[in-house]
């Protein structure tokens, strides 16, 4: 199976918190992000307590000395090694990967998971099958029984999917959750995006009080607060000595239609966030949901 992320020290098993650098793509003007590159932002984000980056460039990383993390698509069974191979000669630590169209049978989603697997073993290099739309782990249902057939696969848990994109709180969320679980425990690397039951990535203010977005039949927040820790908790049931968790916010640009924009009265649009700012909200909410995570244990 995939191994757990380990440092090698005799730490008790603890929280990364990451950036995915597509939060910092396209920032709109009001960003409190200085418009830092290369090294220089590297360091900047080192300062900020970010710990590691994903999908930036692994020596910049190792210059400053925070981690490095990469991503990338599975198609085809054929494609787990070369992938696993790529990211490790880059330099990375782990990947995570989305696999397939979410179209497949169960035994190509089968074949497809064993060739990661196999992969991961054989290049010791981990890849964490991502929960997302347009993948063999676009349903939360079919991801359960993939975990039945096979329990060794690991998970790269972004919530947003299931959440929006399955209406999670239409119905009993708590039964919900608990058939989730073999998913929670299998999560060993996570992205953060908190949306509601309509919008995949809303504005959430500063994690504390509600703003407007958050008004409505549901407390999404605490929706997401909980995922966070369930997968957390997942985690730290098996972890060791050494091992870490990553949690990077992932808070994505118009460009792929997550930020939202809305128009402005003199009919110019502006963007519904700073998305760097709210990663730094989204890193305090994983770091308290991670004590949490440590009492449930």
């Amino acid at each position: 199976m995939p191994k757990n992320l380990n440092d090698g020290s005799n730490l008790p098993p603890r929280l990364k918190i990451y950036l995915n650098l597509g939060t910092l793509m396209d920032l709109p003007a009001h960003s409190i992000w200085p418009q830092l590159e290369g090294a220089e932002a590297m360091a900047c984000l080192k300062e900020r307590s970010f710990e590691g980056v994903q999908d930036g460039d692994p020596e910049l990383c190792r210059r400053v000395g925070i981690g490095s993390a990469g991503s990338g698509r599975i198609d085809s069974p054929t494609d787990a090694e070369a992938l696993a191979r790529k990211l490790k000669s880059l330099g990375h630590e782990a990947g995570t990967v989305h696999v397939g169209s979410g179209f497949e049978s169960d035994a190509e989603m089968d074949a497809l998971v064993h060739s990661i697997l196999k992969a991961s073993a054989q290049i010791d290099f981990p890849l964490y099958i991502e929960t997302h739309r347009a993948t063999i782990t676009q349903d939360a249902w079919r991801t359960i029984q993939l975990t039945q057939r096979i329990p060794e696969v690991r998970f790269n848990g972004d919530f947003s999917h299931f959440y929006t994109g399955q209406e999670l709180p239409y119905g009993d969320l708590e039964a919900k959750w608990r058939a989730m679980q073999p998913i929670f425990d299998r999560v060993r690397f996570m992205h953060g995006r908190i949306g509601n039951t309509a919008c995949m990535q809303v504005d959430i203010g500063d994690g504390k009080s509600n703003v407007p977005q958050i008004f409505g039949a549901h407390n999404f927040l605490a929706h997401f607060r909980e995922m966070w820790t369930r997968a957390m908790a997942g985690f730290l049931a098996s972890a060791k000595l050494g091992d870490y968790l990553v949690l990077a916010p992932e808070i994505l640009s118009p460009d792929y239609y997550y930020g939202r924009k809305f128009s402005l009265p003199d009919g110019t649009l502006r963007e519904e966030s700073d998305r760097y700012a709210q990663a730094l909200v989204y890193a305090q909410i994983a770091r308290e949901c991670f004590e949490a995570a440590k009492k449930r244990v």
